[in-house]
């Protein structure tokens, strides 16, 4: 395991070989691509490489992490021990969907926030060895 890293997945060719966060930079860079990509590819699913692989071998959490260029607003999706969206009242145009290579996963209303939030909880998870941002208010969807 490595301090803080965590492993992205966004882009087909990520599928076997994912890219590897180190830091805010990267996860800045990371942000900047999906708001530059095509509603297709605008979703990365994150994992910490500090929390344990469940016996299957693979990770016992998920971050999704959307962006929305247009907008400047993102979305985000945690899932561990229970599934959680992020939640923003204040900017709700109803369901939404964001896309990891291709494969769309649809987000109840009212779960875009501000990009600049998006950013600051992806840093939390990053330093918090892969745990659910405090930074943003979650609610708990019907669906997923």
């Amino acid at each position: 395991m490595s301090s803080g890293k965590v492993q992205a997945y966004y882009r087909h060719e990520h599928g076997d070989n994912p890219v590897v966060l180190q830091g805010p930079a990267d996860v800045d860079t990371l942000i900047d691509d999906l708001l530059a990509s095509d509603p297709s590819e605008n979703m990365a699913a994150l994992h910490s490489l500090e929390r344990p692989l469940m016996p299957a071998g693979v990770p016992d959490h998920e971050l999704l992490v959307g962006a929305d260029g247009d907008l400047q607003v993102g979305v985000l999706g945690f899932m561990d021990d229970g599934n959680f969206v992020s939640f923003n009242p204040a900017k709700d145009r109803g369901e939404t969907s964001y896309a990891i290579m291709g494969s769309a996963t649809e987000f109840p209303s009212a779960s875009e926030i501000p990009i600049a939030l998006v950013r600051e909880a992806v840093k939390e998870f990053m330093s918090s060895g892969g745990k659910r941002p405090t930074c943003v208010e979650w609610q708990e969807p019907e669906y997923w």
